[in-house]
């Protein structure tokens, strides 16, 4: 990759970044419509970026191929259903100590008190 390629992906990223925090939210038809022209990512202004019903949503990696940028997955992270980065941190790099952390806390616990015996054998107070 060259550097030409690593600078147009950082446009691209931040032209991404400000499209999705400048758009404007339509509640009564419930999209998102660009509010100018990024011309990086092909989108005019009033382009229904997203929607709710039938509508194809925009992808950050098809705008890479469009770009002609080689090994487009790099600059994408996947989807939270497969699982992304910070999920391989959590159950690769950084052990769960949970157990450590419920010894800790059971041990500052007081012990559980021992019920009194019920009035009137259980039945209530209004019971004669």
């Amino acid at each position: 990759m060259s550097l030409n390629d690593k600078e147009l992906v950082e446009t691209l990223k931040i032209e991404w970044k400000r499209l999705w925090s400048e758009r404007l939210d339509d509640k009564v038809r419930a999209e998102g419509i660009a509010t100018a022209d990024y011309r990086y990512l092909f989108v005019e202004r009033g382009l229904i970026i997203h929607a709710t019903k039938d509508y194809k949503a925009l992808s950050f990696r098809e705008i890479l191929e469009q770009h002609q940028i080689a090994n487009a997955e790099r600059y994408v992270p996947p989807p939270p259903q497969v699982g992304g980065w910070a999920k391989f941190i959590k159950t690769s790099i950084t052990c769960p100590q949970p157990k450590r952390r419920e010894k800790r806390a059971q041990s500052y616990r007081e012990a559980p008190k021992q019920k009194q015996q019920l009035k009137k054998g259980g039945r209530g107070w209004l019971h004669l």
